[in-house]
């Protein structure tokens, strides 16, 4: 039996888990990160706390699998996106707290961006818009406002990266400083079609080169694990961000096949192949994967409020006492009687972007009670993706067929059957929920020959349960009417 080795560096925790051949899990461990906010506005992490809860994790893992190092085939590695880490090149030391991916702090730097009409120069190139979201706005903030960090930069002392850099810089004690295309393409800095560090943003935003990683493929063999840091050397060969690392794990190998992650938010990805897709409708355009000698480039949609709808529901209206109670809740009545819930507690995310609009609650009756407002919330949840999914279908010629699910939320029933109804196409379940981290192992699998092609990958994918869409059109029209003008009423202008 081959055992891969998953290393899932997340927002809110470090994991490690090991699988076998067939994407079972054989061991897991898990840590809980630190979020610090010191100011409105601004999400921090101890870079160093990253990387120390993720070695644990590893070596925990490791222990109870009672497996040696040496039983591990390779190991593959899957982090949150856009966070941004700078260290001395000298001693490895972090230089400023880790910038998470939610924070807004280049806000005005991304306005003046804006104002200069780069918007459409930034698109073409990177895929992206213009927003304080990816890491160049980071990484220039951090250049400009931590002392010293420009001069010691200039003196080609300084290193900045993304998870994956900072965690494989750790894991070859300081030999390599990568990194992978996926993550790359988050940066605002990457040019999509080269694949390459793009000179003439690097000399807009004024960053030196001498700080960047060297990009590399998805299936790269990057290095062996440092000698004495796990009792044997793992090679190092499958790294992926993480949502495409779940559009991996769930076998989304084909131009038209989608995926969607229920968690704090939601992540829509859909596959269009070795084709770069620019969105008319505000989605992003991203690399999915670089693997094989071939790139995969995909759509992705961000839903800002997914399962912290359900965490409202708990500790904003204490109409539930868990999570898990919702469903219970939601399933106690047949239709909200034309309760609305538009969730823009932090604005509105894909296809809307519009940060000043406002969450809103709407069509209650005096027969309106905590069923229909659960059961709204829910609803709420899979309105938003179709949102997503509708502007992606306006992008792209191929029809959905089907659309993959994991994370927290995707184990609610009604959600899950409404989500189909409303989208009309099936939604299909798999029994392994963790998607991410198998992503990454497979990929370093694949390199190590554990599989031999794609399709031996996707033959360890098993489903669960799908939901066939059941929904007339007539009601189905009637729900989106509802949602939409509700919509439009919570939007800022």
């Amino acid at each position: 039996m081959s055992y891969l080795l998953s290393l899932d560096q997340g927002t809110t925790s470090s994991r490690a888990i090991i699988f076998d051949e067939h994407g079972k899990v054989y061991a897991s461990a898990q840590r809980e990160i630190q979020i610090k906010t010191p100011h409105s506005g601004w999400v921090e992490q101890d870079a160093m706390e990253i990387w120390t809860t993720q070695i644990a994790v590893v070596q925990q893992a490791i222990a109870s699998a009672r497996l040696l190092a040496k039983d591990i085939k390779a190991l593959g590695l899957t982090n949150q996106r856009e966070t941004t880490v700078v260290w001395d090149k000298r001693n490895g030391k972090p230089l400023a707290p880790a910038i998470v991916w939610q924070d807004r702090r280049a806000t005005d730097w991304c306005n003046q961006l804006s104002q200069q009409n780069l918007s459409e120069k930034i698109h073409k190139k990177t895929g992206l818009r213009i927003d304080p979201y990816f890491s160049a706005g980071k990484l220039v903030w951090l250049l400009d406002n931590v002392e010293g960090l420009r001069q010691l930069a200039e003196q080609n002392h300084v290193a900045f990266g993304t998870i994956d850099s900072w965690l494989i810089w750790n894991l070859t004690q300081g030999s390599e400083h990568v990194i992978e295309a996926s993550n790359a393409s988050r940066t605002m800095l990457m040019d999509l079609k080269t694949q390459q560090w793009d000179q003439e943003l690097l000399e807009i935003f004024n960053i030196p080169p001498s700080v960047l990683p060297q990009i590399i493929q998805s299936d790269c063999y990057i290095a062996n694990t440092a000698t004495g840091l796990l009792g044997a050397e793992i090679p190092i060969c499958g790294v992926l961000g993480d949502q495409q690392s779940a559009l991996f794990g769930q076998s989304c190998f084909e131009a038209g096949t989608a995926k969607n992650t229920y968690g704090t938010g939601c992540f829509m990805l859909f596959n269009t192949g070795n084709e770069i897709q620019y969105s008319q409708n505000k989605l992003l355009t991203t690399l999915a994967w670089n693997c094989q000698n071939h790139s995969n480039y995909a759509l992705e949609g961000s839903v800002f409020m997914a399962g912290a709808i359900v965490q409202w529901l708990r500790d904003g209206l204490g109409i539930i006492k868990n999570s898990a109670e919702v469903e219970k809740l939601a399933c106690q009545v047949n239709t909200t009687d034309g309760v609305v819930l538009v969730p823009a507690f932090t604005g509105l995310g894909a296809p809307h972007w519009d940060s000043d609009a406002r969450a809103l609650l709407c069509g209650m009756s005096r027969g309106t009670n905590k069923s229909h407002i659960a059961r709204a919330a829910l609803e709420s949840i899979a309105f938003q993706v179709s949102d997503v999914l509708t502007a992606m279908q306006s992008d792209i010629s191929q029809p959905l067929k089907e659309l993959r699910v994991d994370g927290g939320a995707s184990q609610n029933d009604m959600l899950m059957q409404f989500q189909a109804d409303i989208l009309n196409v099936p939604v299909l379940r798999p029994k392994l929920l963790e998607s991410t981290a198998w992503g990454a192992a497979a990929m370093a699998g694949l390199k190590t020959n554990v599989f031999t092609n794609l399709n031996e990958i996707s033959e360890s994918w098993q489903l669960d349960r799908a939901f066939e869409p059941n929904m007339s059109n007539d009601q189905r029209e009637y729900h989106l009417s509802l949602w939409n003008d509700a919509l439009q009423r919570a939007k800022s202008s």
